[in-house]
């Protein structure tokens, strides 16, 4: 009897040892879900039926839909390389991201088809070592307003931390 009740008193030790452990790890994590909309100029380098590249050069904003607000009322400059090779779509990109106080956010987003990945990997002021991931897909495309332009906006969902 005295030996399981040791047991147990050890297991809830080691339970709540293990909580106090990786909450903070837990707590670092700070969610985001953003749309970003931006406007823009695509060059075309090379098309054909086969295969097509493209440099794309966007400047936009972007809204928070979460109750935080992270990342609300940021700007945007994006500058990226797309290609599509028998109708498959691959774009690499990377964004200068400014927040209304001036620090910035440095991410890259792949493209591969409808699916979107970003990777937060800079920071600068309050940003500085920030470290995250979301994924996004886009949620509109506008009919082009002038030739080699382009009018879209996505939507990104993922999370993020300030490592010390």
């Amino acid at each position: 009897m005295v030996i399981k009740k040791a047991n147990i008193l050890s297991c809830s030790l080691f339970g709540i040892l293990g909580l106090l452990l990786f909450a903070p790890i837990a707590e670092s994590q700070t969610p985001f879900d953003v749309t970003e909309c931006g406007a823009g100029s695509s060059t075309v380098a090379y098309q054909s039926k086969e295969i097509s590249i493209a440099s794309i050069d966007l400047k936009g904003l972007i809204f928070s839909h979460h109750e935080n607000k992270v990342f609300n009322n940021c700007t945007f400059h994006v500058v990226a390389i797309a290609k599509t090779e028998d109708g498959k779509r691959r774009s690499d990109s990377y964004w200068k991201i400014m927040d209304p106080d001036g620090d910035i956010i440095i991410a890259e987003v792949v493209v591969l088809g409808p699916e979107k990945t970003m990777k937060l990997l800079h920071g600068t002021g309050k940003w500085k070592g920030i470290k995250g991931e979301a994924k996004g897909k886009t949620s509109a495309i506008g009919k082009m307003i002038e030739p080699g332009t382009i009018q879209s906006c996505s939507r990104y969902v993922g999370t993020f931390e300030l490592q010390k």
